[in-house]
């Protein structure tokens, strides 16, 4: 199997980052093809339907941080079936010595919350008067050091374990928040900048993520990346397993080589560029030829196993009222939850009437040891925790676990770092690509942004395949 042709792209990877790259590559005439290994894809936003109930195995929603959505949306037919969070998903939940509190949305409701001390509300006042620091800083130092301990503790620390399953003590604010940091950087400070970069997010045209509307799909997230699938039509190859991406520079043929097998078949693939959207598990092995330091680097990058226990009970044997997104899980409390998510007060349609669904997720870097329970006992770790936090009764009526032994990538302190090694390899490279979750943001927002520049940055190259992308246009970056 083999392929010739002046300006064609080969996509190494079928998740969003790949599907979504190959999308606007293809709307600009581009010959591309994507290389996906497995039988369907999509990458981890896959949808399970069973009875009535919506079961998301992968992200439960998406926040509409970027116009692009809605130009995949008009692109793809999807307009009709988006859907948008209910209004009281803007609640969030913390919990604070066994009790959920409202995580506050205005100054006023600030002050009047129970989550924080006044010497911790107080603290915050410090804040425009902190120094800038002056070396790389974990989440948990940068925040402690503008905010003060309690505000980690019961705002960062949780949002840090539900968006990247992560540790705050490991993550660098530069890599894992870099609109934070860079409102200490620009601004001097959070709050300062806070108030002045809403003009400059308007004049991009993008909105802050607590501002962004939650959306989904009525037939789950996997309709995204199915829709993606059936728009390339045909482009999209699966079960193709690469193991190799060569270099040449024999003007007479593509730059590019990609060999691998088909099942039991062997295929080689030429283009003039190629563009990786895995993990860097699978990114270090297909880059080892390229340079051992850096296949090395990318591989030490973590991944921490994280469990998502789907659970439904009768509307009647939960304790309290589902009015918000849902509830985080600081580790002060030293519960055996992340979090949980009350799937079925968010979108319509994920639950049967009279029922509600609750997705819970266990493990991560604070735990990661609790994802080689088995199932059986993940379900009732699980119950037994929403018992004692939400007042739920008797056992659910459905119960599904997924686990991802590698689940999301983690910017810890160094991350930048790689980055930049990247960068280098693709200015030495002209037409390979690498992209991914693991650099540039994690969400699906992040991710569709970043497909959007790196499809531009090809365009780029194949209409000047010699010329070098500079550092300030490192895709991702």
């Amino acid at each position: 199997m083999s392929r010739k042709s002046k300006q064609s792209v080969i996509v190494i990877g079928g998740g969003i980052s790949g599907l979504a790259t190959a999308w606007w590559l293809h709307k600009a005439s581009v010959d591309v093809v994507v290389l996906e290994r497995d039988r369907v894809p999509g990458g981890t936003m896959r949808t399970v339907r069973e009875n009535g109930w919506l079961i998301e195995t992968g992200p439960n929603s998406a926040l509409e941080t970027t116009p692009l959505f809605q130009t995949l949306f008009d692109d793809l037919g999807l307009r009709d079936e988006v859907l948008y969070a209910n209004e009281s998903s803007n609640n969030r939940y913390i919990l604070r010595e066994g009790e959920l509190h409202a995580l506050p949305m205005s100054p006023g409701a600030f002050f009047r919350s129970r989550l924080w001390s006044i010497g911790g509300k107080l603290r915050l006042l410090k804040e425009p008067f902190v120094r800038r620091a002056e070396r790389e800083e974990t989440v948990a130092e940068f925040v402690e050091r503008r905010l003060g301990r309690e505000f980690l503790d019961y705002a960062i620390n949780p949002f840090v374990a539900g968006v990247y399953a992560g540790n705050p003590e490991e993550l660098s604010v530069r890599a894992a928040f870099p609109k934070l940091y860079r409102l200490e950087e620009k601004y001097g400070g959070l709050i300062r900048g806070q108030i002045k970069g809403r003009k400059e997010r308007r004049e991009r045209a993008e909105q802050s993520k607590d501002r962004a509307r939650m959306f989904s799909f009525k037939q789950g997230m996997q309709t995204l990346p199915a829709a993606l699938h059936r728009a390339l039509a045909g482009r999209v190859k699966t079960s193709m397993e690469v193991r190799q991406i060569s270099f040449t520079d024999d003007a007479r043929v593509p730059h590019f080589e990609v060999r691998g097998r088909n099942k039991k078949t062997a295929f080689k693939l030429m283009a003039d560029a190629v563009v990786t959207a895995i993990p860097t598990g699978g990114t270090a092995a297909l880059l080892s030829r390229f340079g051992k330091p850096l296949s090395d680097s990318l591989s030490r990058i973590p991944y921490p196993p994280v469990a998502e226990v789907y659970l439904g009970f009768r509307s009647e044997d939960i304790g309290r009222k589902l009015d918000g997104f849902g509830f985080l899980v600081p580790a002060r409390e030293n519960r055996k939850i992340l979090g949980t998510i009350w799937s079925s007060a968010l979108f319509p349609g994920r639950a049967p009437q009279g029922f509600e669904a609750l997705t819970t997720f266990v493990g991560g870097s604070r735990q990661p040891e609790l994802v080689e329970y088995d199932d059986e006992q993940l379900i009732q770790l699980v119950t037994q925790e929403l018992g004692q936090i939400m007042g739920v009764r008797d056992t659910p009526c459905i119960a599904r676990v997924t686990k991802w032994q590698h689940a999301i990538p983690q910017y810890i302190l160094g991350h930048l770092d790689i980055m930049e090694e990247l960068e280098y390899l693709e200015r030495r490279h002209p037409g390979l690509f690498i992209s991914g979750n693991f650099r540039g943001g994690i969400s699906v927002g992040d991710c569709v942004m970043r497909s959007e520049r790196v499809a531009r940055q090809v365009l780029e190259h194949l209409k000047n395949p010699e010329r070098r992308i500079t550092t300030t246009e490192g895709a991702g970056l």
